[in-house]
């Protein structure tokens, strides 16, 4: 039995029977959580588990910049800017400040926190790294993500949005060292060539945080997967039509794992072959979903094998508001 989601529903017969039929049809067959199981049964409280959560997404942040700054051959004195994104605790000073100190950046780094944006700030950090790099194509910057969500699980919330949350969601960091244009050339990796948001009104309390003395209590509402099938097509529409392309023309979709419905509603919208999703179920099977990591964590796997040079792509995630982000990339 999953601990997260069987630790909701109890030893009953009908709660086990109920979680497992719930896992079986998540996608999921191995997480990873930041912390030991014992520990995350003993936290009391929000402030408890804030404090964890802290002290663990410090180290595992640093963790990660560290490995994607070597393999850019950056120190962290090189590194310009710095953008966080984060939807599973809270800290004033933010993330990325705090690191900036603890790794070494320089004084006069930039830095932009994200928060908020739930499982869309993978593609939503890439959106405002892109931005940021136009404005100095001779800087070097980097996207933090780190979600643990473990420590934002409700132990005793039984309501079918927190076990479906339980039996989903995985711990998860990643790290994006970008470069200017002036500084690009010859580099690994994708050019990112354009964005785009779109936030759908009346949608506020489909996706996100129910955030009170409890701490942070999930709200998923059943409508997702419509939502998708209905705005997905005309944001990602809109965007490759700036750039004269169509669905045909990607050659990777690099899409963040919501969940096997959400998958099967991007899938069937779009009117992708089944191959299409293929890196973002491997993803959700081997880790979970890893809220603002995810999209991150396939965009990863996708660079191990990438298509031919200067073939256009896709990064999609979608978050609270109920919003889209759209990152067009080039090979």
């Amino acid at each position: 039995m999953d601990f997260l989601a069987g630790t909701t529903l109890g030893r009953s017969v009908t709660g086990a029977a109920m979680l497992q039929q719930i896992q079986s049809n998540a996608g999921v067959d191995a997480r990873h959580f930041a912390r030991p199981l014992e520990e995350l049964r003993e936290l009391t409280d929000f402030s408890d588990a804030n404090r964890v959560w802290l002290e663990t997404a410090l180290e595992i942040g640093e963790k990660v910049v560290t490995e994607a700054l070597e393999q850019a051959g950056l120190r962290p004195d090189g590194v310009d800017a710095v953008i966080s994104t984060t939807v599973t605790g809270m800290a004033v000073p933010s993330l990325e400040a705090r690191l900036a100190h603890r790794m070494g950046m320089r004084p006069d780094v930039r830095r932009i926190p994200l928060f908020g944006n739930g499982c869309a700030g993978g593609a939503a950090g890439l959106a405002r790294l892109r931005e940021y790099l136009l404005g100095h194509p001779d800087h070097a910057a980097v996207l933090l993500s780190v979600e643990l969500c473990s420590l934002a699980y409700q132990m005793q919330d039984t309501s079918m949005a927190n076990i479906v949350a339980g039996s989903l969601f995985g711990d998860g960091a990643a790290a994006v060292v970008g470069m200017g244009a002036k500084r690009a050339q010859g580099l690994p990796g994708p050019e990112l060539v354009d964005s785009l948001s779109y936030l759908v009104p009346g949608t506020e309390d489909v996706l996100g945080w129910d955030i009170g003395s409890h701490g942070l209590r999930i709200l998923l509402a059943p409508e997702v997967p419509d939502l998708t099938a209905e705005h997905l097509p005309k944001a990602v529409h809109e965007l490759l039509g700036r750039h004269g392309l169509t669905p045909d023309e990607i050659a990777t979709w690099i899409v963040h794992a919501g969940g096997p419905k959400v998958m099967t509603a991007f899938e069937e919208s779009m009117g992708l072959p089944p191959p299409a999703l293929d890196a973002t179920r491997t993803s959700l099977a081997a880790k979970g979903n890893l809220s603002s990591s995810a999209v991150l964590h396939v965009l990863h796997e996708a660079m191990r094998t990438p298509p031919p040079t200067g073939a256009p792509g896709l990064i999609s995630a979608m978050g609270p508001g109920f919003a889209i982000e759209l990152v067009l990339t080039r090979w």
